[in-house]
């Protein structure tokens, strides 16, 4: 196994042109039952479908190296069937949906430890997650407001002050928007949806708009960045939604089916347009307080070992692992950014 570490690490740099986006469309849960020394993972809806692709061409990689032995990696969505059997001879356990769930699924010791060896996450660490939790980054995203594409009352552009009062239930009805150049909001009631409670997304949002207390008419549900929710096909709604996932929706043609722009378009926030010219992520807007580290959550014990696990989850997200030095086509098709210091890690 240390031989084949070795060959990864030294190949990595040369092995770009062998595994890109072309080299196939990603599955979404693993079409087979991963074995029990796989790399698996569960968690934020975000960054369910890059990691898919990096699971098909990364496993892709391995077979090109005639290495039939490593760790393949495997990725299981935030949504899909009732429940997931992770991998052979293991039960089968409530799939979690969000980053929230996946990092408890990551940590959950009673009343058994779930067979997974990574959680996506679309936030940082925050209070609460163990410190036995190591948060390795390897893109970046940016979080905005969405609306109806047309026939909305919502204008362009919002500020924090309004999107706070929004949420806090300081605002109720479009007419109080008065900041706003050249907008006039009718008399109508404004709906704030949410997406899921253990949403990534969500959590960034509303701490990025600073709200911790949310107004009544806030309404939670719909799953995220899923335009294609009946409930969101409204005049007066508006939702948070990823950048960087609209991106591979609408521009990278990743959309399949709810997972989907669907009527939403987004939004500015400040005055600063989440998109470029060109349709990638507006590097201004994603600012420190709208732009977002992407992450995969392992445990740090497992992170630091010298076992065939250990090798593996650094050959997959280390600083010189495979989705480092092979993986930004895949990062830039599916709408996110690469930053500096991918394979860096954070904690509590």
């Amino acid at each position: 196994m240390r031989k084949t570490a070795a060959k990864l690490l030294t190949a990595a740099a040369l092995a770009t042109s062998l595994v890109s986006v072309a080299s196939g469309t990603a599955m979404a849960d693993p079409s087979v039952v991963p074995a029990t020394q796989d790399i698996v993972g569960v968690g934020s809806d975000t960054t369910q479908t890059v990691l898919n692709q990096f699971s098909t061409d990364y496993n892709a990689y391995l077979t090109g190296l005639g290495d039939t032995t490593s760790p393949r990696l495997y990725s299981f969505d935030a949504t899909g069937s009732a429940t997931i059997t992770a991998k052979a001879g293991t039960t089968a356990f409530a799939r979690p949906n969000g980053s929230g769930a996946g990092i408890t699924a990551l940590n959950q010791t009673s009343p058994s430890v779930l067979p997974i060896d990574f959680a996506r996450s679309s936030r940082a660490p925050q209070t609460g997650d163990l410190t036995t939790d190591i948060f390795v980054g390897f893109a970046k995203d940016a979080v905005t407001w969405s609306a109806k594409s047309t026939g909305s009352n919502a204008p362009a552009n919002l500020t924090t002050a309004d999107l706070k009062n929004i949420y806090n239930g300081t605002y109720t009805t479009w007419n109080q928007i008065t900041d706003i150049a050249g907008y006039t909001g009718p008399n109508v009631t404004i709906k704030p949806y949410l997406p899921q409670a253990s949403s990534g997304t969500r959590s960034f949002f509303l701490k990025a708009i600073g709200v911790t207390t949310l107004g009544a008419n806030v309404v939670t549900g719909p799953e995220e960045n899923e335009g294609t929710d009946v409930a969101l096909n409204d005049a007066n709604v508006i939702f948070p939604y990823s950048v960087g996932h609209y991106v591979g929706q609408v521009y990278g043609g990743h959309s399949s089916g709810t997972d989907a722009a669907g009527v939403l378009s987004l939004r500015s926030i400040n005055g600063v347009a989440p998109l470029t010219a060109s349709n990638t992520i507006n590097p201004t807007f994603a600012n420190p307080t709208y732009g977002r580290t992407l992450y995969n959550v392992v445990r740090n014990a497992e992170w630091t070992a010298t076992t065939t696990k250990g090798i593996a989850l650094r050959n997959i997200f280390g600083t010189s692992g495979w989705i480092c030095t092979n993986g930004a086509a895949d990062i830039a098709s599916y709408g996110f950014l690469t930053i500096g210091g991918c394979g860096s890690t954070t904690h509590i």
